[in-house]
């Protein structure tokens, strides 16, 4: 799957490859981490490859974090209180333990390390969470993440160059 991604960014036209980088940074699992290694290792500079990748994480994330607070104000608006009490799946569970113990700071810095930020951003705005607050958390773990990954592409490749 990175192959492909990887190829894709490299048959662009140097000038566009940072509007591919952003393309492959606004999907889940790819996000801010792969999509700057991908840039760097397809030869992106990575003073465009890191800004890239993060914004179309950002990009992607908040159109999903808006998008479940209108979602879970329109429902809780139209159902009575216990009708919305439902069984948690499993991972919605462990998801739910994880935010009632390190609240929306330490789901969104910890939680890339297991769901997409995409994913854990929707969870946390469905469990009740300020939406303006998992957003602002949420883009400082994307950051940070994107950063890292694309500091250790940029130390990678000159290591093996």
């Amino acid at each position: 799957m990175f192959e492909a991604l990887q190829e894709f960014s490299t048959s662009l036209p140097m000038w566009a490859r940072w509007a591919g980088i952003i393309l492959i940074s606004a999907l889940p699992f790819v996000e801010s981490y792969f999509g700057s290694v991908i840039g760097i290792v397809a030869g992106v500079h990575p003073v465009v490859a890191i800004p890239a990748a993060i914004v179309g994480n950002v990009l992607s994330m908040l159109a999903l974090v808006y998008g479940a607070h209108t979602i879970r104000a329109w429902v809780t608006a139209r159902k009575p209180a216990d009708a919305r009490k439902r069984a948690d799946s499993p991972k919605r569970a462990r998801l739910r333990r994880a935010f009632d113990r390190w609240g929306v700071p330490g789901v969104s810095l910890l939680g890339q390390t297991v769901l997409p930020s995409q994913i854990t951003s929707m969870a946390m705005v469905s469990f009740g969470a300020s939406r303006n607050a998992v957003a602002i958390w949420q883009i400082v773990s994307i950051i940070a993440w994107g950063v890292l990954f694309g500091g250790l592409a940029l130390a990678g490749v000159r290591l093996l160059s």
